[in-house]
């Protein structure tokens, strides 16, 4: 049922808020009337956050993670594996994976997943700078954490067509462990589990 607002610039203000995903007009209104109750500087320090987070955000040069600087602190960490590379869908995927703290390799951002219903290809995706990165001799092992749906094994099927003629260790996350469709939803134990017992990638499709 449309609800009917006394003032035009509150239902704008509800518009923009019920545009953000998981967010419906109830919890919108309820967010807009909290911030009209703010002072002035609280509500503009938050638009201002972020409007600096929108303009002034980069993606790592390294891995296409989120960055405050040209490369991200994961890339930067001398301690972290450099040798081993965990290919994920989007930065949430990071985010879950760090969470479990049983990873300490660095990452590769696609930006997205094989998808030709939504007309996303290759191209569309950091794909052939994994593949560069590939190609320095640098990396032993390449794991594709990628969701367990048709779109996510097409895109480690055609990820590993491209690295099977080098030298690296293409892995998996172990199949046997219910992960879910994305990682995003798998709890911090079992995915930590998943990627301790992960497989070699030729042994999910000759098995």
């Amino acid at each position: 049922m449309h609800q009917n607002y006394s003032s035009k610039l509150l239902e704008e203000a509800v518009e923009e808020f019920s545009s953000l995903p998981g967010i419906g007009r109830k919890t919108a209104l309820r967010l807009v009337l909290y911030l009209l109750k703010q002072d002035n500087e609280i509500v503009e320090r938050f638009g201002n956050t972020v409007l600096k987070m929108k303009k002034e955000i980069l993606h790592c040069r390294i891995c296409h993670n989120i960055s405050d600087t040209e490369m991200c602190n994961i890339c930067s960490d001398n301690y972290r594996d450099h040798t081993t590379v965990c290919v994920v869908e989007n930065i949430r995927d990071v985010m879950s994976i760090e969470n479990t703290q049983q990873y300490s390799g660095i990452y590769h951002v696609l930006g997205g997943i094989i998808s030709p219903i939504d007309g996303i290809g290759p191209a569309d995706l950091t794909i052939d700078s994994l593949v560069e990165k590939a190609a320095n001799n640098s990396i032993r092992e390449v794991i594709l954490a990628l969701s367990t749906t048709m779109e996510g094994d097409t895109t480690n099927f055609y990820i590993y067509k491209k690295l099977k003629d080098t030298p690296i260790n293409v892995t998996t996350l172990a199949r046997g462990v219910a992960i879910g469709d994305d990682l995003e939803y798998a709890d911090e134990v079992t995915l930590g589990r998943s990627i301790l017992h992960r497989t070699r990638f030729e042994d999910t499709f000759r098995s």
